[in-house]
């Protein structure tokens, strides 16, 4: 079993993180109560020890049946949750305040069923609160015990600057990792990320290896996406950003790369999703790869890709099938060609 530490600090964590934003307990969740049991207790007992949640998945759901699932290996267990997500529908219910994330974590403390919670994540980043407040509430959920580490999640590289000179100023608690959208399709992290990341004592956790389920072998080119799908349900959502979202993701240049992965994958005897997840395990720069099973069986093989090893000549080749120019930054935002 290969562990990492997680940035610049002394956690162990394996290099595969079980994310859980499947698993509920109503009718439409896509993983049942019985699976996702099913599925922490194979993770756990492969060896691997980093399961990752969110106090929005499934409206809580998926930490209530985390906590339940290693009440009796908690020790083993490292545990990440996030907050920042709406709880309620006052002004004070979102959002990375004081105010709010000391309700969040008391919240999602108890739907876990622990008093602390290994690594606690700003889910998104806030703009209408300073990175000073926010990174002091942190050090005190710290300094209190109920949290051991402290990370991020979709942050810009200006805002990882910022968070962890905010830490430095009160001599508190610096973020010691980030979860970024990373694989074959989404790579605009490589600019300026990573490299802050790397200097900045954070390691990355790849959520989305699969690239939102295109290496999956899920949407075809020219093709709707299937009802009941991911994609079709933020198709069909009122947003603009959703919308831009799904058009973005199924562009000609990424079913490109999909179909040079899945020539790789012929030629060497495996899946797709085999080829996309060992190409992203072998990166470097990347400390764990954050899964989404919705099975047991997609566990399995999601974990056999990962310790898939490919040929150098290979990953050479699928870096340069999936390479993208990155212009610089425009409203904080990065544009690929």
């Amino acid at each position: 079993m290969r562990y990492a530490t997680l940035g610049r600090s002394g956690l162990h964590v394996s290099r595969a993180c079980l994310g859980t934003m499947n698993f509920g307990t109503d009718a439409q969740a896509p993983t049942s109560d019985t699976e996702a049991r099913r599925i922490i207790g194979e993770f756990l007992d492969a060896g691997h020890n980093f399961i990752d949640t969110a106090d929005t998945y499934r409206g809580g759901a998926s930490e209530e049946i985390v906590g339940h699932a290693i009440a009796h290996r908690r020790a083993e267990v490292v545990l990440a949750t996030k907050g920042a997500a709406p709880q309620g529908a006052g002004p004070n219910n979102r959002g990375l305040s004081r105010a709010h994330l000391t309700r969040a974590l008391e919240a999602s403390l108890r739907r876990l069923g622990t008093d602390y919670i290994d690594l606690y994540q700003c889910h998104v980043p806030d703009p209408d609160t300073p990175i000073d407040e926010t990174m002091a509430a942190f050090d005190g959920f710290v300094r209190s015990g109920k949290v051991r580490y402290v990370g991020c999640s979709n942050f810009t590289a200006a805002g990882i600057v910022s968070a962890q000179w905010a830490a430095h100023r009160i001599g508190g608690t610096p973020f010691i990792s980030l979860q970024a959208n990373y694989s074959l399709i989404t790579r605009a992290i490589e600019a300026e990320i990573v490299p802050t990341c790397q200097q900045n004592g954070l390691g990355i956790l790849a959520y989305s290896p699969l690239g939102s389920g295109l290496l999956a072998g899920r949407y075809q080119r020219g093709a709707a996406p299937a009802a009941g799908s991911r994609l079709a349900q933020w198709a069909a959502m009122p947003s603009p950003m959703a919308h831009a979202f799904v058009t973005g993701l199924l562009a000609e240049r990424h079913f490109d790369i999909a179909d040079e992965v899945t020539t790789v994958a012929a030629e060497l005897g495996t899946t797709t999703p085999t080829v996309a997840l060992a190409w992203l395990r072998s990166r470097p720069e990347i400390t764990s790869v954050v899964l989404g099973p919705r099975s047991a069986d997609q566990l399995s093989a999601n974990l056999a890709g990962l310790a898939f090893e490919l040929p150098e000549s290979v990953s050479t080749r699928l870096d340069a099938a999936s390479q993208c120019t990155i212009s610089p930054p425009v409203n904080g935002q990065h544009h690929t060609a």
